[in-house]
């Protein structure tokens, strides 16, 4: 009798999910992602129009499995850009540490999420094919305002010997 119970409690639990449809047509019907989904890394601008990135390198040296390079170089009017910026998508875990770390917020996580490659070189997307032309989760942040590079010198103090460490 208790066989028959248990077999009988199972079978009902099979049938009540039956009527449940939890399997979506994917490319017809988009699954509902998470707030704080991680998808494919993007490079984003600032309001400006001009990259937010500063080649400042912490991208790179955080990711623990090493899918991100770049180059910096200087522009005429001193600051700091990607000359050039890689990641192999191959490699990366989607983990969000290189958001994390990037003063600029250039680097951001877009909610993307299918992209299939048949080929293994494919995954490696360059500059040109991360940089996006909006400003991402960030519309009015704006590095260089936040750095401290607008800023002026401050004026010499008066009556100051340089001989005496009195105020």
């Amino acid at each position: 009798m208790r066989l028959w119970h248990g077999l009988l409690a199972s079978l009902w639990t099979t049938l009540r999910q039956l009527r449940r449809r939890d399997t979506l047509e994917y490319p017809e019907q988009q699954p509902k992602l998470g707030e704080r989904w991680r998808g494919r890394p993007i490079l984003t601008r600032d309001p400006d129009g001009e990259e937010r990135c500063v080649a400042c390198e912490l991208c790179s040296a955080v990711c623990p499995t090493h899918c991100i390079a770049l180059e910096g170089a200087d522009r005429p009017n001193g600051r700091r850009f990607a000359q050039s910026f890689r990641i192999n998508f191959a490699r990366c875990i989607y983990c969000g540490l290189c958001e994390e770390a990037c003063p600029t917020v250039a680097i951001q996580l877009s909610p993307e999420f299918a992209f299939a490659k048949t080929e293994r070189g494919d995954f490696v997307y360059h500059k040109e094919a991360l940089l996006i032309d909006g400003t991402g989760k960030h519309p009015e942040y704006r590095y260089y305002d936040h750095a401290g590079v607008r800023t002026q010198a401050l004026p010499e103090p008066r009556n100051c010997d340089p001989r005496s460490n009195l105020p």
